[in-house]
This record gives C-alpha cells, sequence and structure tokens, in this order.
C-alpha cells in the first residue's frame, strides 16, 4: 500500500474545514489532523488567545490555518462564522462540531441555569450549526459534518451527568435524522463518540472513585488521547473513504460500550 494511495483516500488537500470548538483540547486536536491531512482549518471559538495558540501549534506543522471567533449562545455569531469562512476562503467542506461542557449534581440539586447551559452548548448549537453550514454544503453541491457525540449518549447514560448524557443522546438522534434528511444531497452527517478523554469539561468530575470507576468499565484501562480521535474522524470526514458513511456513529472508547459487567 503506498503513500499516494493511503492519501487518495484520506487526504484532504484543495478542502476547507471548520472546527467549532477548535481552542479545546479534543477539538484542537482534530483540527491539527485535519489540518495534517491536507485541509486548509478555521479554528473557532470563543477565545482569541487560545484559538492563535492552537493556529500557531498547527502552522509549525502546515501553513493552513486560521481563527474565527464564535459564540455558539448566538446563532448569529455561527451565521457570521459561515460568512467570515466564505469571505476568507470562499468555500466550506467540513465541518466539526466540537463545542461541549459537562457538570456533575445530583438530580434533585442540579440549577436550572447549569441544565441550560449544557443543552445549548451540547445540543442547541449543534443544530444550528447544521443547520447553517448544511444549507451552505447542500448550496454548493455537497460536504461533511462530524458531530462529537459520547459513550454517555448512544450506550448506558452515564450517572451525575444527567444534562450531559441528555444533549448527547439527542446529538446522536438528531446527526441521523439530518443524515438521513441530506443523503441525496452529497451531504453526510455523522458522529464521533469518545470514550474517556480527559479535558476541561470533566476534569472537575474525575475524583479517584470515579476513575476507578471508569477503569474498571474500561478494558484497555486507560484514558484515551486527544490524537487517538484523529483516524476516525479521517474516515468520517473523507469524501473518498468515507464516501458511502452516513448516519453512523462510530466509539473510541476503549472497549468501554462493550463492556457490561
Amino acid at each position: 500500500m503506498t503513500k499516494s494511495y493511503l492519501e487518495s483516500l484520506f487526504g484532504l488537500s484543495g478542502q476547507v474545514a471548520v472546527v467549532i470548538g477548535g481552542t479545546g483540547v479534543l477539538g484542537g486536536a482534530l483540527a491539527e489532523g485535519i489540518a495534517q491531512a491536507g485541509a486548509t482549518t478555521v479554528v473557532a471559538g470563543r477565545s482569541p488567545e487560545r484559538g492563535q495558540q492552537r493556529v500557531e501549534a498547527i502552522t509549525k506543522l502546515v501553513a493552513k490555518a486560521s481563527f474565527l471567533a464564535v459564540d455558539v449562545y448566538k446563532r448569529e455569531s455561527i451565521e457570521k462564522l459561515l460568512a467570515d469562512t466564505l469571505k476568507q476562503h470562499g468555500r466550506v467542506d467540513m465541518l466539526v462540531n466540537c463545542a461541549g461542557v459537562n457538570a456533575a449534581n445530583d438530580y434533585f440539586t442540579a440549577p436550572d441555569d447549569q441544565w441550560q447551559r449544557i443543552i445549548q452548548t451540547n445540543l442547541t448549537s449543534t443544530h444550528w450549526a447544521c443547520q447553517i453550514f448544511g444549507a451552505q454544503m447542500v448550496k454548493s453541491g455537497g460536504g461533511s459534518i462530524l458531530n462529537i457525540g459520547s459513550v454517555s449518549g448512544g450506550h448506558t447514560p452515564l450517572s451525575r451527568v444527567y444534562a450531559y448524557a441528555a444533549s448527547k443522546a439527542a446529538v446522536l438522534n438528531l446527526s441521523k435524522n439530518i443524515a438521513r434528511e441530506l443523503a441525496t444531497q452529497k451531504v453526510r452527517v455523522n458522529v464521533l463518540c469518545p470514550g474517556f478523554f480527559p479535558a476541561e469539561q470533566n476534569r472537575k468530575i474525575l475524583d479517584p472513585k470515579r476513575i476507578e470507576n471508569i477503569m474498571r468499565h474500561t478494558p484497555m484501562d486507560r484514558f484515551g488521547e486527544p490524537n487517538e480521535l484523529i483516524g476516525a474522524a479521517l474516515l468520517l470526514l473523507s469524501k473518498n473513504a468515507g464516501s458511502f458513511i452516513t448516519g453512523s456513529a462510530v466509539y473510541v472508547d476503549g472497549g468501554f460500550t462493550a463492556m457490561s459487567i
């Protein structure tokens, strides 16, 4: 198998990708991987400082990245992100929805504003971005959308993170529905479902007891590393390797969803 053959399958040269949440740990790793596969990559997030840091890390490897600001709490901000991307690059071929937050609570004491914040960030912003970018992809003749789910969304919900688990279950359901809607219009929609990857949104809830429980249910007996998501993401995003994949969920979880007792 030659390098050129692999590039023809998984390479993204000549394409433009937008990674919403690209300033985070997992989104940043995906942005770097997509850029190294050849795509011009837009790192989108709320923090210009973190965004520029990520862009600088990418451009040390490949000079095909830029930062654009977006506030996923505002639909008009996502609309502006699309407009800015088109103005800057002239097209958009791929969208990765990776913005996410999490929090742990007893069910009866979880505050309403926390619930709304998690649902807004994880679900509503994904819905808006799929509508806004998906419409543009249909108009331009095709594209690929990758939403970030979770093992808590399509398997057994995780304890203590009620809003998060509910939001990720909804992202999976929504993605399948959109995939069906856009399948004949050359826009593919898939879900990447990570297992346990320590990041900003979950470090506070990973106390020693919870880590012990996670490891007991993870056959590989370790956390995932952010770069271990890249291979699956490239498969789902690639218009060649992933050409007949839509409405699918790929789990990268060290065997967590294969475990029962």
